[in-house]
């Protein structure tokens, strides 16, 4: 009855224009608007699937890459660390600088202590040397000490010190500028250093080997020696004495020819005591016999005190 009652007494007067209310029906309506507001949970409220929503971050691929990186930039600087680390103890930098090298404006590099290094590559026409009065002291641990340039090697070993190269090499006095030795064969011949008494070699390739006047020429092998002309070989010599343990094989495309006297020692020659027949055994004989233009040929043995005498002799009617 109330509410009609106020109901109508609002609808009369707002007939009759805007109405005036009190404080407390202001204070009162407030109020309820405010928690008509707060109990409404769903205002302003849109469903929205959230697949659909623009995701910010790393996600999927992008964050494994992302890991990824992360772990190798980590390595890196940890590899980094321990490069720092050792060329902080090899070069020993202090307070005072380095306390093994020195650097100096002329771009000379000075160890001051004992420095281990495996492979040294010097730049261009670079000099490695001592002090004025401390020997240059180069060690090798169990292991050869090798100075290369391009095709030309220096090795220095326990037992033996090799020089190898494929365009030559010299050897001069770097005070007269005098050269000791050489083998730039074109200019002059090839000749042994003074003091140098033999040279070892596995194969050379000259137009003539000779000695002095006053010493012998002497080859010596291990194993076989051959000795081969593109036009012959020529042999000369006041006495020529060949000391074998095996064969001795001459070959000639054209003829052998041995101008001289020629002495065979038979000390070394297979031989038959004096009782043994001709027939006996599975030896066969054969007896050098030489033309007068010094022609060799064989003939077989079949009979005891047989000569040179054969039909199919090569020297002809000269014996």
């Amino acid at each position: 009855g109330k509410m009609a009652a106020a109901a109508a007494a609002a609808e009369q007067q707002s007939s009759n224009g805007p109405v005036k209310k009190s404080m407390r029906e202001k204070a009162v309506e407030r109020r309820n608007v405010n928690k008509e507001h707060n109990s409404n949970f769903k205002a302003g409220y849109i469903p929205i699937d959230e697949d659909r929503l623009h995701k910010t971050g790393l996600r999927g691929r992008k964050g494994n890459l992302a890991i990824c990186v992360i772990i190798l930039l980590f390595i890196l600087a940890v590899i980094n660390l321990i490069i720092t680390l050792v060329i902080w103890a090899v070069i020993r930098i202090g307070p005072n600088g380095c306390d093994s090298m020195e650097f100096h404006e002329s771009g000379l590099l000075r160890f001051k202590q004992v420095s281990d290094m495996g492979v040294i590559h010097p730049l261009y026409k670079s000099t490695v040397g001592g002090r004025r009065n401390e020997n240059l002291v180069i060690t090798g641990n169990n292991q050869p000490i090798v100075f290369q340039q391009g095709t030309t090697k220096l090795s220095v070993e326990n037992n033996k010190t090799s020089i190898t190269s494929d365009i030559g090499m010299q050897f001069f006095d770097p005070r007269t500028q005098n050269i000791l030795f050489s083998t730039d064969y074109e200019t002059h011949e090839f000749h042994l250093p003074s003091g140098v008494k033999s040279l070892n070699v596995q194969k050379a390739s000259t137009e003539r080997i000779t000695s002095n006047a006053t010493s012998d020429l002497n080859i010596k092998v291990d194993g076989r020696a051959i000795v081969r002309g593109n036009e012959g070989v020529f042999i000369m010599g006041k006495t020529i004495e060949f000391h074998m343990g095996g064969n001795m094989e001459l070959k000639a495309e054209n003829s052998i020819i041995l101008n001289g006297s020629v002495m065979v020692s038979t000390t070394r020659l297979p031989s038959s005591s004096s009782g043994d027949q001709l027939g006996s055994g599975d030896w066969v004989r054969y007896k050098l016999c030489v033309c007068a233009d010094g022609t060799l040929f064989k003939v077989q043995v079949t009979s005891q005190n047989m000569g040179c005498q054969i039909s199919d002799n090569p020297c002809g009617n000269t014996h």
